[in-house]
């Protein structure tokens, strides 16, 4: 039985504070990404390019944030969700694993939120397992209207007998997707208590790794002032278990 190890991390765009207090935070990103040891980082929040942003901080990353935050031995898969007048960001997936192909969806439920999925697929242990990274909006109606977009998607890319994650930031504070989200077979680690925001005192459950296929083994949240000053997020992180 092989066992994945999974995290999922809302980066704010590897920028923390307002305005002459604002602090580049992406360079120590890169060591949390490393300590999670996980085989599989799913990252909402990731700049492309912020044309300004890059102008003001001197140590700006000459790399995409996808490709600055992957570890030596990792492949990184980035996709665009926003466009803004400075630049972009969207999800991005960091495999310690084969990357066989990717593509992207866009969930957008009104003009104010661009909302996109990533779906990779990876080959783990000579298995081919899909994982779809999602940044869900704001507004529960349009959260309840992407999860369908959601199972349409998975129903049109992921065959029902391959294995399935589903990680990401759900912004599902009241948990009322875990429902719908079992209805299309995917389950997380309920019963649980992993509150991620915010980072400085998380009261909320927003960040969450669901699964079909794979058997949730165990989960938790690393705290510590240094996890609270990267992002408003904390991260989450799992062990799966693929079964035979």
């Amino acid at each position: 039985m092989t066992t994945i190890r999974v995290a999922t991390y809302n980066i704010h765009k590897g920028v923390q504070g307002l305005g002459p207090a604002r602090r580049l935070e992406i360079h120590n990103l890169v060591h949390a990404v490393e300590q999670f040891d996980a085989d599989i980082v799913c990252l909402q929040e990731v700049r492309r390019h912020h044309r300004k942003l890059e102008k003001h901080f001197t140590r700006w990353p000459d790399l995409d944030q996808a490709g600055y935050l992957s570890p030596e031995g990792y492949e990184s898969v980035y996709r665009t969700n926003a466009v803004t007048k400075h630049g972009e960001h969207g999800n991005a997936l960091l495999s310690r694993w084969t990357v066989l192909g990717s593509g992207h969806a866009d969930v957008s439920d009104h003009r104010f939120e661009q909302r996109g999925l990533l779906h990779v697929q990876l080959l783990v242990d000579g298995q081919l397992v899909h994982v779809v990274v999602v940044h869900l909006g704001l507004i529960h109606a349009s959260r309840a209207r992407q999860v369908e977009r959601l199972g349409h998607f998975i129903a049109r890319e992921v065959p029902e007998a391959e294995p399935l994650i589903v990680a990401g930031d759900f912004n599902d504070w009241g948990a009322q997707l875990l429902r719908p989200m079992a209805d299309l077979g995917l389950r997380t680690f309920e019963g649980i208590r992993l509150p991620t925001y915010p980072s400085r005192l998380p009261l909320l459950h927003l960040d969450r790794i669901y699964a079909r296929g794979l058997r949730p083994v165990s989960a938790h949240v690393p705290h510590g002032r240094a996890w609270s000053r990267m992002s408003d997020h904390l991260p989450l992180i799992a062990e799966l278990a693929l079964c035979p």
